[in-house]
């Protein structure tokens, strides 16, 4: 059995061209924009919004992009692509 090779760009472009996504996107993009005119961040200074729920915090990116969540943790029952 010969498996297909995926297309990643075509997911991609799938996956971000949703109505979900494109309103999550502009939902992140407007509270970075609120955070850049309360000062609160600045362009290039390494800082993320940290998004969970209604929650929103700045910290580093390092950190932000570190961040264990149930999703990513061995053992996730995720769904997987295959």
């Amino acid at each position: 059995m010969q498996l297909k090779k995926r297309n990643y760009k075509k997911e991609y472009k799938k996956f971000q061209s949703s109505a979900a996504q494109k309103k999550n996107r502009a939902g992140r993009n407007l509270r970075r924009r609120r955070f850049l005119k309360m000062g609160l961040v600045k362009k290039g200074d390494g800082m993320d919004i940290h998004h969970k729920g209604n929650r929103v915090k700045v910290m580093k990116a390092s950190k932000n992009r570190g961040i264990a969540e149930k999703s990513r943790l061995k053992g996730s029952k995720r769904k997987k692509i295959k």
